[in-house]
């Protein structure tokens, strides 16, 4: 298997192997037109976003700039998705968010894990936890979504949350780390 492919099928991969380097460099250039697009330029936007993204639900996704991730293919985002003021998505597995999605400023998306042993981490070798979000949910500003967590549909992320495990459907979730404190059925 190649790096990526050990990446994609969430293996322990070689962080720093020549052509994800390469990958990734691409990606930061193709950000780097995207941020400096004229905020009014909505057509270009959205063409970028077409091409960076893996999947893009309609012509009415909009993403504030600046907006940042490492390789956009693993990102999908559903119909009517909006997401605000630098928001970060590392995707190196699987980024799945679904229908009318609203993601606040400064929101961080994660999927890269690295070992707790600094001799290991050290050696740049990682891993990738897909994160999933379904269809109707809010996440407040400045929330931090850690690999492998899944949110169900219907949900509201407090702002400033850390979401470290999954979230259940029809419910409001806060705090680091985030915890259900109210159903909505």
């Amino acid at each position: 298997m190649t790096e990526k492919e050990k990446m994609l099928a969430g293996e322990v991969y070689s962080a720093v192997d020549p052509e994800l380097l390469k990958e990734l460099n691409m990606v930061k250039d193709i950000i780097h037109e995207y941020n400096m697009l004229r905020p009014s330029d909505f057509a270009s936007r959205l063409s970028i976003l077409k091409r960076l993204l893996g999947h893009v639900g309609d012509d009415k996704v909009f993403i504030n700039q600046p907006f940042f991730c490492d390789y956009g293919k693993q990102i999908s985002v559903g119909k009517r998705f909006f997401a605000n003021f630098n928001f970060v998505v590392l995707d190196e597995a699987p980024v799945t968010i679904g229908d009318d999605c609203f993601i606040g400023p400064n929101v961080s998306i994660y999927t890269a894990c690295h070992s707790t042993d600094p001799v290991e981490r050290n050696t740049r070798q990682e891993w990738a936890k897909p994160v999933t979000i379904g269809d109707n949910v809010w996440i407040g500003g400045s929330v931090t979504i850690l690999p492998g967590v899944t949110i169900g549909d219907n949900v509201t992320i407090g702002a400033g949350s850390v979401v470290v495990k999954d979230i259940p459907s029809n419910c409001v979730a806060v705090g680091n780390p985030c915890k259900v404190i109210k159903s909505l059925l």
